[in-house]
């Protein structure tokens, strides 16, 4: 991961991510100033699943894969492919609130050029600028709320597509002939 020094050419694509769009133009520049602008390599691990990790990224350009761990049958684990983020899209919130592990490995797909904000960086936006903050805070909150939405939509229809115990009663009837 390289920092990239020269912040001020990234200001228009920090502005367009819906997290920071509402900010004004002296919360922004506050935010962005203790941020940092980093770039990764193809491949390049940002985040692993199950480390603490404080930061929260904002995606400027470029594109990653979001995986997670799942043990097989012997016992290996093998990467499950979950989704890929691009530009506007964020992922690191929980890293701002709480020490928590991370849920998922985050991978460079390509070149990615990424906002990164520390958490001791956003409390002292908070701490600075109240207004900023809230908006900032609410917007992440929106985003997570439709995170859950989303993943509770998908284990609804998980749940719809397996097989209840009277489905497999009934086969096992048919097949036994009862």
């Amino acid at each position: 991961m390289n920092e990239t020094k020269e912040k001020s050419q990234w200001r228009g694509r920090i502005a367009a991510v819906t997290t920071f769009k509402y900010l004004s133009p002296a919360e922004l520049d506050f935010l962005i100033d203790k941020a940092s602008v980093v770039t990764c390599r193809p491949d390049e691990i940002i985040v692993r699943e199950d480390e603490v990790s404080q930061y929260f990224f904002a995606i400027l350009d470029g594109a990653v894969n979001v995986t997670v761990d799942e043990a097989s049958l012997d016992g290996s684990l093998r990467s499950v492919y979950i989704c890929t983020l691009g530009p506007g899209d964020v992922f690191g919130e929980a890293g701002i609130f709480i020490k928590v592990k991370r849920t998922a490995t985050v991978s460079a797909a390509d070149e990615v050029t990424l906002l990164r904000l520390h958490r001791d960086d956003m409390s002292a936006f908070i701490r600075s600028k109240p207004a900023g903050g809230n908006k900032f805070l609410l917007v992440i909150i929106y985003s997570l709320l439709r995170k859950l939405r989303a993943a509770n939509q998908e284990l609804a229809y998980e749940r719809k597509a397996d097989m209840d115990q009277a489905d497999v009663d009934s086969l096992l009837a048919d097949m036994l002939g009862d």
